[in-house]
C-alpha cells in the first residue's frame, strides 16, 4: 500500500491577538500546502477550528467555559453509546420530526425527522481540512472526527435550515457522477450502525440519513455517493449524506468527516486502495503536525492493542494499565484502572478518568506543585492553579497501556490555561466511560493500525 499522509499545519484549541500581518504571514505557509497524490502521499493541510488559519473557524470570542460545556457534552455522548441498543430497527417510511426552536418542517419528498438519539458533539474539539466533491470537484472544509462514521455536508436546495459555511453548498446538479441511493441499497441498512438512528425512505424512494450529535446539532438528508478528490487523486462511488437539514455548531464548516471503524466511514471506504490504518499528530501552536491514511512506518512505535468491545465496535478502545506522577505510580489498586471501559478519541479536549485514579492523579500532581497557590474550579475542571502552565514547575505525568506502550507527558499535556491568570489539571472524573482525549496526545504521533489491530505512541512526533 502507498502512504497517504495527510500533511496538516494547525494551532491550538486557543491563541491570543496577533498582529493581523504576522497572521497572513504565518497562514501563508499554511495555506501553500499539497493536494496531491504521489510517491509520498496524498497531502492536505487540517487546522484546528479555533486557529486563525482555519478555513471554517469557530467564533473567536468563544470562551473555554463553553468549550468545555461542549467538550461534556461529547464526553457524555461517548459514554451513552456504550449503553444504546444497536440492534437494526425498522425503517420507517417517515418519521415525526422533534419539535426544536427556529427549525422549520422538512416538506415535500424529504419527510424525516431530527434524529432522536444525541450523538457526539463536534466543532470545539475536532480538527478542519479539505476535500473535494463531485464532477469537476469543488473542494469543502470539513471537520474531521474519529468517533464518527458517516460523511455528510450540506447541500443544495437548503430544505430547512443550514448553518453558514465558508464557500458555496454542494449543489448534485452541477456533478456529473452524483447518484442518489435507493433504499434498497445495502448502504442505507449500514446507516443504522453507523449512525445510531434508523435510516428512513422518501416518497421517491431515496434513502434518508440522520445524523445527531450530543450538543443537539444534527444533519438530515439524503443518502448519495459521488467521486471523492484530493488534488488530482479521485476515488469514485463514495457514500456520504447530502444534507439539507443542517443544524449546530460546526464552526463555518460544510460538514464532517468521519474516520471511525465502520463501513462507511472515510477510512473504510478508502482502506482497498490505501489500508486500514491512519497516524496523527497533533500539534502545538508553534509546530505543525500530520495525518496520514494507509502505511507507516512500524518500528518507531510502542503499542497497545486495539481493546475489543461488544459495546460499539466503531469506536476505539485501548486498555490504561497505570499512571505515574514524578515517577511515583499513582496510589490505586490496578484494578481501576480498568474499572471502566476506555476510548482513544481524537474530538475530546479533556481526558476522563475513572474516579478513583482522578483523585489520585489529582492529589499527587497537587502534592508535587509545592506552594503553587490553588485558583478557584472551573467548569468540569476542579484542580486549578494560579498562573500560567508554562511558567510553573510541573511534574512530569506517565500513562501507561497494556503491551507496553506509554505516554510521558510534558507541561502542555498535563496542564490547560483556561484564562490569563489560571491553568487547570486537563484530566476529570468519570463513572462511566474513560477517554483519552486530545490534550495528552498533543506532539505524539499516534498511528490506529486496524490491519492489526493495535494502536502505536511515538514521542517527537510533529517535529
Amino acid at each position: 500500500m502507498e502512504l497517504l499522509p495527510l500533511l496538516l499545519a494547525c494551532s491550538l484549541l486557543f491563541t491570543v491577538a496577533t498582529p493581523v500581518r504576522d497572521i497572513t504571514d504565518a497562514c501563508a505557509s499554511q495555506i501553500n500546502d499539497f493536494q496531491h497524490l504521489n510517491s509520498s502521499g496524498l497531502h492536505l493541510t487540517l487546522h484546528h477550528p479555533q486557529s486563525p488559519c482555519s478555513p471554517a473557524p469557530l467564533p473567536s470570542d468563544l470562551p473555554f467555559s463553553a468549550v468545555l460545556i461542549h467538550d461534556d457534552a461529547r464526553a457524555a455522548h461517548l459514554a451513552s453509546r456504550l449503553v444504546y441498543n444497536n440492534a437494526p430497527s425498522r425503517r420507517p417510511t417517515s418519521l415525526r420530526k422533534k419539535p426544536a426552536a427556529g427549525a422549520g418542517h422538512l416538506s415535500g419528498s424529504l419527510a424525516a425527522s431530527v434524529p432522536l438519539t444525541p450523538g457526539v458533539s463536534l466543532g470545539v474539539g475536532n480538527y478542519v481540512t479539505r476535500l473535494g466533491l463531485g464532477t469537476p470537484a469543488t473542494s469543502y472544509a470539513m471537520v474531521v472526527d474519529t468517533g464518527s462514521s458517516l460523511t455528510w455536508l450540506q447541500c443544495s436546495p437548503c430544505k430547512v435550515s443550514c448553518h453558514r459555511q465558508t464557500g458555496p453548498l454542494y449543489d448534485p446538479q452541477a456533478s456529473t457522477t452524483y447518484a442518489s441511493v435507493p433504499c434498497s441499497a445495502s448502504q442505507c441498512d449500514d446507516l443504522q450502525a453507523a449512525t445510531l438512528n434508523p435510516s428512513a425512505c422518501s416518497v421517491s424512494n431515496v434513502c434518508i440519513y440522520q445524523a445527531s450529535y450530543g450538543d443537539s446539532s444534527f444533519s438530515v438528508g439524503y443518502l448519495s455517493k459521488d467521486t471523492v478528490s484530493f488534488g488530482s487523486s479521485n476515488f469514485p462511488s463514495f457514500y456520504y449524506g447530502c444534507g439539507h437539514d443542517n443544524e449546530g455548531l460546526f464552526g463555518r464548516s460544510a460538514g464532517l468527516i468521519g474516520l471511525a471503524r465502520n463501513k462507511l466511514s472515510l477510512l473504510y471506504q478508502l482502506a482497498p486502495s490505501l489500508g486500514y490504518s491512519f497516524t496523527y499528530c497533533l500539534p502545538t501552536l508553534a509546530s505543525a503536525g500530520y495525518l496520514s491514511i494507509g502505511s507507516y512506518n512500524p518500528g518507531q512505535y510502542s503499542y497497545t492493542p486495539m481493546a475489543s468491545s461488544s459495546l460499539d465496535g466503531s469506536l476505539y478502545f485501548v486498555n490504561l494499565a497505570g499512571m505515574s506522577v514524578g515517577g511515583s505510580s499513582l496510589a490505586v489498586s490496578p484494578s481501576e484502572y480498568g474499572s471502566l471501559p476506555t476510548i482513544i478519541d481524537s474530538g475530546t479536549v479533556i481526558t476522563r478518568l475513572p474516579t478513583s485514579v482522578y483523585n489520585a492523579l489529582s492529589k499527587a500532581v497537587a502534592e508535587a506543585m509545592g506552594g503553587v497557590p490553588r485558583a478557584p474550579a472551573y467548569s468540569i475542571l476542579d484542580t486549578c492553579f494560579q498562573g500560567k502552565a508554562s511558567q510553573l514547575h510541573v511534574p512530569a505525568v506517565g500513562m501507561a497501556f497494556s503491551g507496553g506502550a506509554t505516554l510521558k507527558l510534558a507541561t502542555r499535556n498535563v496542564l490547560i490555561d483556561v484564562d490569563d491568570s489560571t491553568t487547570c489539571l486537563a484530566f476529570a472524573p468519570t463513572d462511566s466511560t474513560a477517554i483519552i482525549g486530545n490534550t495528552q496526545q498533543q506532539t505524539f504521533s499516534v498511528v490506529y493500525d486496524v490491519a492489526q489491530s493495535r494502536i502505536g505512541f511515538a514521542p517527537g512526533g510533529c517535529s
